[in-house]
């Protein structure tokens, strides 16, 4: 179930019709991960971008790319216009492990709100074993994912750089 069809930002409403069970920028979104156990894709984007619309073309309205998304992860979708709080911070993780940035922001992070691995657009073929490896690496090698967020995090200066909704 898409949770953007009453969002007030245009580019939410963008993709309330999209089979990616979207959620906005909440709580919610967080404790339902930490429920799951699953990690987190943050999708961060504005209405005038012409990369996030390729990206929501190519994947975010593919069935077979939301089913991914679905099963394995809480997917939020965050209007950097409206959020730049938000967009601030992993755009700053972005940077530290890409060395650039950009949108639309990926970013794949614990249910805690923690960044492990963050990118810009990806193609659909990438995108696609970018997921199936992110939930792998979650099945079977999450105290390496988890230390690779905290080192994020250090990296960018502390705790208080990233995390949930608050």
């Amino acid at each position: 179930m898409n949770r953007l069809a009453e969002a007030t930002s245009p580019y939410l409403l963008q993709h309330a019709d999209n089979p990616v069970d979207w959620w906005p920028w909440s709580e919610e979104a967080f404790a339902e991960a930490r429920r799951r156990d699953v990690p987190v894709i943050i999708s961060v984007g504005y209405a005038a971008c012409h990369w996030c619309h390729v990206m929501a073309h190519e994947s975010f309205e593919d069935e077979s790319v939301a089913a991914l998304m679905n099963a394995d992860f809480v997917s939020i979708k965050v209007d950097r216009e409206e959020r730049p709080d938000v967009d601030a911070v992993y755009m700053t993780a972005t940077q530290a492990m890409t060395g650039h940035g950009g949108w639309p922001m990926t970013v794949f992070a614990t249910p805690d709100g923690t960044p492990f691995f963050c990118g810009t657009y990806f193609p659909k073929p990438n995108f696609v074993r970018l997921l199936q490896s992110v939930t792998t690496a979650w099945r079977d090698q999450r105290d390496d994912v988890v230390h690779q967020g905290a080192a994020v995090v250090e990296a960018i200066g502390g705790a208080q750089a990233v995390g949930g909704p608050t």
